[in-house]
């Protein structure tokens, strides 16, 4: 495969070379981020990382709420995959979509006595992809990462620790 420099916006090479730092230090692939969210009135949250200051509203008028930023994070997280695995594969992208659907009930959240928990019971992720050539091979190969590299999906399939500090006065 030749080394392209630039594909789908992606910078080839230097994503390369950092998957040659990880293969060699593990380490460098690990990764703790924080991010805080303040109210910002009625049912809005302003959210903001704290390694760069990025920020994103949620909930509110015209905003995605909470469990909405779910699946976005999870169809983001696959639009994000699928380009960077392209990009080492060689392939071109030509159109790609994620779509990402799901239910939940909300009685519990409401203060309801309910059967479940009012988070997801299931989730459905749709890729549509448009490459220009890529080989059967290499549409595999994309197709497995989104089934099993996708760090939203996987912390969406397994159960993962959760502890609560509630601070108030």
């Amino acid at each position: 495969m030749t080394a392209i420099s630039r594909l789908n916006g992606v910078d080839a090479e230097a994503l390369r070379a950092y998957r040659a730092e990880v293969e060699r230090d593990s380490s460098r692939a690990e990764r703790n981020p924080t991010v805080i969210a303040r109210w910002a009135g009625a049912e809005a949250s302003t959210v903001t990382s704290l390694a760069d200051g990025a920020t994103v509203s949620i909930g509110g008028p015209g905003q995605l709420n909470p469990m909405r930023m779910v699946l976005a994070a999870l169809a983001a997280c696959g639009v994000d995959l699928i380009v960077n695995r392209a990009a080492l594969l060689g392939v071109a992208i030509e159109h790609l979509e994620v779509e990402a659907s799901g239910h939940f009930n909300v009685r519990r959240y409401l203060g309801l006595d309910a059967p479940h928990g009012p988070g997801y019971d299931t989730v459905a992720c749709t890729i549509r992809l448009r490459t220009r050539a890529a080989t059967p091979a290499q549409l595999d190969e994309l197709r497995r990462a989104c089934e099993g590299a996708s760090p939203v999906g996987d912390t969406l399939r397994r159960n993962v620790d959760l502890s609560i500090t509630f601070d108030a006065e």
